[in-house]
């Protein structure tokens, strides 16, 4: 029997972000021709931490915030690196959060 697939919007975001895993991640990330690496899991468990914590998806700042005590100045930089096409387009997605309505999409 086939896995059940998970539900998803139009735009390919988990309708429920307790819906995740790992293999979800891999899949989405494979999907946007992104190799995860540990920075990439680094990110991703921070935006997983943060949602468990507040329930709503941490606004890119808090990620780079979260990435500044590694890389100082140049965490922005870095979060573009990992997800070239941007935060909410491939980071949000790859880590199983609601598309963000209410905030930029860089």
């Amino acid at each position: 029997m086939a896995p059940k697939p998970t539900p998803v919007d139009d735009e390919g975001y988990l309708l429920d972000p307790l819906d995740w895993s790992t293999q979800y991640a891999q899949t989405v990330a494979a999907q946007e021709n992104i190799e995860l690496s540990e920075d990439h899991w680094d990110v991703i468990e921070f935006m997983r931490a943060f949602y468990q914590e507040r329930q709503v998806a941490a606004d890119a700042r808090f990620v780079i915030k979260h990435l500044s005590l590694r890389y100082g100045a140049g965490a922005r930089a870095r979060l573009f690196e990992l997800f070239p096409y941007g935060y909410v387009k491939q980071a949000c997605k790859i880590a199983g959060m609601k598309r963000p309505r209410a905030w930029s999409t860089g």
